[in-house]
């Protein structure tokens, strides 16, 4: 069954608004993070953000900053990504 693909809009520092298409999620030890595909530049590839919770309970997307932690995602989601025996043949 088709997963329905959420859209999500997030705002620059100047306050422009940007369009996304949310194409994947993963659960990485205590963390969630969120593949998005830009809706101008698809083309140009997608972006990986960690959601964080703020101090007002408010979920929030943040960069990840280290490379290490970046590499560890970008692994999961490519093996995430092997065909693997839930998938029909």
């Amino acid at each position: 069954m088709a997963e329905e693909q959420q859209r999500i809009v997030l705002l620059d520092d100047e306050g422009q608004e940007h369009g996304f298409t949310m194409v994947d999620s993963l659960q990485l030890a205590d963390n969630l993070y969120v593949v998005l595909l830009p809706e101008t530049d698809p083309e140009h590839g997608a972006v990986i953000f960690r959601v964080d919770t703020d101090e007002e309970g408010e979920e929030r997307l943040s960069e990840i900053e280290d490379d290490d932690e970046f590499d560890r995602v970008v692994e999961a989601l490519e093996q995430d990504d092997e065909p693997g025996d839930d998938e029909l043949q």
